[in-house]
């Protein structure tokens, strides 16, 4: 933004399409640019580095003129970063380096040729794929919401801005009605993303008709599920989007402060939300006045410490109020009495993010993008064991066989699939048997589970489910803030009664023991942590109650993870004395015994790490 543009606010439509098409005009379509995926993930793989060398070349072959070079927010596929889209052609590398930046600028700038060594090889064809649109990871992708992370920096307002950014914000203000959003937001049928799926048309109608002085608007950016980061990504890579969104809400509800609760932990977010905002303040686009329409709202962002608990909207709210982050009960609505006992409407960065999209198209073109009850695409993190991790955006409505085989590759190492995680630790397990499942926020309620913020985390054959659920409860436990007794008593016996089961203390009726804990803890607890953090235990024992059985009666873990239950094994007549086992083993607890002869393994020394089991390549040990 220059210094010409800074000093000079936008005080009209006509102003803002002006200065729109300037920019438009002063950049070649055809002109090459190096995007750098520069997210969190591929920060953390070094992309800083590689766009500084980018820089450094760019200028010493004297090429500015020729070559621009961006840094973007995150591309999504994490796990291949740096990633590196070269526009207009959208050539794709990736796990680039410093060291690969000259051969880059001299054979695919300057010569026009493909470096087939940083080229994304598909595992399942084994060939070699060249543009960014094709790469399976994104194939069956509609990034609608996610998409411009790639083409921006987040940085540069005037970015936003070419890709049409605030038009939907001028539309909102000049030519429609606050009550004609928010009727275009129920037509579009847009549910809230940060979890419980509430329709946000429904909900902003009712904030904008409780009685009240001030009306407050919030953005959740406090998402703490394990591995999800659908949230930071999109207000690290898009912040205008987010704040966009939120000023149109703001409008339509009648609200004149917002404030973006964003955690503490997300330091890229915290500092690319803080520029964004600045950047409109300076365009007239937040703060007094905005456009000319005479509309004030403000933004303010506020850090959270890290609580689980603050992403539920009540203890969310007493935290900004500086009170400890507890929830309270939900009789009373924030929606008419929330942050300061005023009227609040929290939605969270997705959410919020999908709002120009819709007053910018239409609910009509909005409302044909999914499934009858759930509008529109969602973000998830695909994680686990899962040969292609990262973010995707798909429409409702995609079957998880989709999601797990055509994006994200498939299990790695050809291991059969176990089950999916989705909505994070308080979702449910999904076994094989219901791959087909269509994903939207019904379905994914009818099968014991729930959308959620979007996390997915896959799990392969080696997963033990009752350990999974261990795991889970015993997360919730400790971010449970421990203010009603169902929730704190309740999650903690639950944890007492898995751990039992896991080390072969279980026993006849800790199953049934178990459901009724958790029928417990969902009808009298406070919150929704409480009220949906059995879902772990009921789905794993819903679809593999099995397993809950052969580790109680028959003190055995199926899949050889609960260490108390398992035993490994020599078996002398496939055993040659390789010696392999002999150097994997971290305790010495394995004897060679001389050419061609079995190893033995001392069982008092045995730790049951199971490095003996994974490097034997002739299923000499067993586990059992």
């Amino acid at each position: 933004m220059g210094k010409e543009q800074a000093l000079n606010r936008l005080s009209s439509p006509h102003e803002l399409e002006a200065l729109r098409k300037s920019i438009i005009e002063k950049r070649d379509p055809n002109k090459f640019c190096v995007t750098i995926c520069g997210g969190t993930g591929c920060q953390a793989c070094g992309c800083e580095s590689v766009a500084a060398a980018f820089e450094q070349e760019i200028k010493q072959r004297g090429l500015k003129t020729k070559v621009d070079m961006k840094v973007t927010g995150c591309h999504g596929f994490c796990e291949r970063g740096p990633l590196i889209v070269i526009k207009p052609e959208n050539i794709f590398y990736q796990r680039t380096s410093v060291e690969d930046v000259p051969e880059i600028i001299s054979e695919t700038i300057i010569k026009g040729n493909i470096i087939d060594r940083l080229l994304y090889i598909d595992p399942n064809t084994g060939g070699k794929i060249t543009y960014e649109h094709e790469v399976p990871f994104y194939k069956k992708q509609n990034r609608l919401v996610f998409g411009n992370n790639g083409n921006i920096d987040p940085t540069i307002i005037d970015d936003y801005l070419a890709v049409g950014g605030y038009s939907a914000l001028s539309k909102a203000l000049y030519k429609m009605s606050p009550e004609e959003i928010i009727e275009e937001v129920k037509k579009a049928g847009l549910r809230g993303r940060g979890g419980g799926g509430f329709p946000a048309g429904v909900k902003w109608e009712t904030c904008r008709r409780a009685p009240g002085d001030t009306k407050y608007i919030i953005c959740n950016c406090d998402e703490g599920d394990p591995g999800a980061y659908m949230d930071r990504s999109l207000m690290e890579g898009n912040p205008h989007s987010v704040l966009e969104g939120m000023i149109i809400g703001a409008y339509a509800i009648g609200g004149h402060e917002g404030y973006i609760y964003v955690r503490n932990e997300y330091p890229l977010a915290v500092k690319h939300a803080q520029i964004a905002i600045k950047q409109a303040e300076e365009y007239g686009l937040l703060g007094k006045n905005i456009l000319g329409s005479g509309f004030d709202f403000s933004i303010k962002i506020n850090r959270g410490g890290g609580a689980f608990i603050c992403g539920e909207s009540t203890a969310l709210m007493a935290s900004l109020e500086g009170k400890v982050g507890e929830p309270r009960a939900k009789y009373v609505h924030t929606v008419e009495k929330g942050l300061w006992e005023q009227p609040t409407n929290l939605n969270n960065v997705e959410t919020w993010a999908n709002v120009p999209l819709i007053i910018k198209n239409g609910a009509d073109w909005y409302s044909t993008i999914g499934t009858e009850g759930s509008k529109g695409t969602k973000i998830f993190s695909l994680v686990g064991k899962i040969n292609n991790t990262g973010l995707v955006e798909v429409p409702m409505g995609i079957s998880l066989k989709e999601i797990i085989y055509d994006i994200g590759g498939g299990i790695p190492g050809g291991r059969k699939f176990k089950a999916v995680q989705t909505g994070g630790p308080s979702g449910g397990c999904i076994p094989e048997s219901l791959l087909d499942l269509p994903v939207d926020f019904d379905q994914l309620t009818k099968v014991g589970s729930m959308m959620g913020s979007g996390g997915m985390i896959v799990m392969d054959e080696d997963t033990c489910m009752v350990d999974i659920a261990k795991y889970f409860i015993g997360f919730l436990q400790g971010e449970s803030c421990g203010k009603c007794i169902p929730c704190r008593e309740g999650l903690k016996r639950m944890g007492e009664i898995l751990t039992d089961i896991t080390e072969g203390r279980g026993k006849d009726g800790d199953i049934e023991l178990l459901e009724r804990l958790s029928a417990t803890i969902i009808d009298s607890s406070l919150c929704a942590l409480g009220s949906t953090a059995p879902n772990p235990v009921l789905t794993t024992i819903r679809y593999f109650r099995d397993e809950y059985e052969a580790h109680i009666r028959d003190k055995r873990c199926p899949a050889g993870v609960c260490k108390e239950l398992v035993t490994y094994l020599i078996d002398e007549e496939k055993c040659p004395g390789c010696r392999l086992c002999v150097k994997a083993c971290p305790v010495e607890a394995i004897t060679f015994m001389g050419k061609r002869k079995p190893v033995v393994l001392d069982q008092e020394k045995c730790i049951k790490c199971g490095s003996c089991y994974d490097v034997c390549k002739l299923d000499a040990v067993i586990r059992k």
